[in-house]
């Protein structure tokens, strides 16, 4: 077993789910991904996993392929390059901070969160399974 890292190891990192509400105003909301930025690492990424079960649950007549449609769309703003759109050119901290910002679509941030961590992208996939699967 190895041992956990030391604190020189880790860096602050943030993150915020991102929920599904088919209808908004009803306020309903499933976790459908992770958002993960650290600044220190210079990393940002985001994974997701839509339970369209859960989804339906919740709205019979959910666009499933619009919801996984806005979940890849998210993902492609944090890998930026040509596929982010606008966004590309902007580096990684404006572009987790124009994905968080509040909004009322199907598709939403939850609030930020914060940690340490020695892998971020260890610690995102720890939280997608402890959050959204």
């Amino acid at each position: 077993m190895t041992p956990p890292p030391n604190a020189a190891d880790r860096a602050v990192f943030e993150y915020a789910l991102l929920r599904v509400v088919p209808r908004v105003e009803r306020g309903e909301a499933i976790n459908a991904g992770v958002l993960l930025y650290s600044r220190p690492r210079s990393f940002l990424a985001a994974r997701t996993h839509l339970d369209t079960g859960r989804l339906l649950a919740l709205d019979p007549t959910a666009d499933v392929a619009g919801v996984r449609a806005a979940l890849r769309a998210v993902e492609r703003v944090c890998d930026g390059g040509p596929e982010a759109g606008a966004a590309a050119g902007d580096e990684a901290g404006r572009r987790f901070r124009w994905l968080i910002a509040p909004r009322s679509t199907v598709v939403q941030p939850g609030p930020v969160h914060s940690g340490l961590t020695a892998d971020p992208d260890a610690e995102l996939e720890r939280l997608l399974t402890l959050l959204v699967r």
